[in-house]
């Protein structure tokens, strides 16, 4: 099994990922919902070809305790799971429900979220003393401004506080009333030592996304969908994708969007190998991309 070309199933990931002379996989960008709201993501993917023009069969629809027992078995050591509200008065909740989770979820990294909404800074501020190691902000699906007044505070607490943001800012696989790189480069021109992680590499719109983290020492990529065949025909990668990633090698995580992919786990990670197959990158950069460079933005 070489490590250039990944692993052949998920049945062969914990062994590849023990080949690069690893102790396991950390992912930052893995989807952990209340019951009731993850069954309405799981109604939305079941009609993407609406939304989205093609079918999104969701790969591990299984109960709770199933998923994390997938996990483990592909030898995911530590993950961030990530949770989003849509509309005010979620985030409170939801922050309550996620650290419940992680504290009964071995690897499960303490998480949180943000909403434009009154308190929103002293909310964030609260869940930073409360030990938060991650937060998600969906500027897609929550439809709100990240440039907005009421997030201003939150984005400065996370800021000082070196704490990474997953930020999911990018037009892609569908525009919302404020994403794209322009938006959130605002965000950051505000908050230069902003620790952000791009989610999905900031598709469709990837040259911009490298540009950013460029531009600003403390700004991350995600590997989230970037790569994979599902993707590919919507967001294809610029042809000189190995090229952009030797400079910021040091700054792209692994993230996969488990469990609500349409794809096994593996494709992920073949998708990241492939790239590995440049010499200037190879296995150091998996190393990095899959362990390191996650796991020390998570210090675990």
């Amino acid at each position: 099994m070489s490590t250039r070309f990944g692993p052949g199933s998920d049945e062969d990931v914990a062994a590849w990922v023990r080949s690069l002379g690893l102790d396991g996989l950390v992912d930052l960008h893995v989807h952990f919902l209340p019951e009731p709201m993850l069954r309405k993501v799981w109604a939305y993917f079941d009609q993407a070809e609406e939304h989205y023009g093609t079918p999104w069969p969701v790969h591990y629809r299984l109960p709770e305790d199933e998923r994390v027992a997938v996990l483990r078995s592909l030898g995911v050591r530590c993950f961030a799971p990530l949770v989003y509200p849509h509309k005010p008065g979620m985030a409170d909740w939801l922050n309550g429900w996620v650290r419940e989770f992680a504290d009964r979820t071995p690897g499960a990294v303490p998480t949180a979220t943000l909403y434009p909404e009154p308190g929103a800074a002293s909310a964030v501020e609260s869940a930073l003393r409360a030990g938060i190691r991650c937060v998600k902000a969906h500027v897609q699906v929550g439809a709100y401004d990240p440039r907005d007044p009421l997030l201003d505070g939150a984005w400065g607490a996370l800021a000082d506080a070196g704490v990474p943001v997953v930020v999911h800012c990018g037009h892609g696989p569908k525009r919302g009333d404020y994403t794209g790189l322009d938006v959130f480069g605002e965000v950051l021109a505000r908050h230069p030592r902003l620790v952000a992680v791009l989610a999905h590499a900031g598709m469709p719109e990837f040259e911009a996304a490298v540009e950013l983290v460029r531009r600003y020492p403390r700004v991350h990529l995600d590997t989230t969908m970037v790569g994979v065949p599902f993707t590919e025909w919507m967001s294809p990668l610029p042809s000189n994708w190995p090229d952009l990633l030797v400079e910021i090698a040091d700054r792209v995580v692994l993230g996969t969007d488990f469990p609500n992919i349409p794809y096994p786990y593996a494709t992920q990670l073949e998708a990241i190998a492939g790239w590995a197959a440049d010499d200037r990158l190879g296995e150091p950069f998996l190393r990095a991309v899959l362990h390191d460079t996650p796991a020390k933005l998570l210090s675990v």
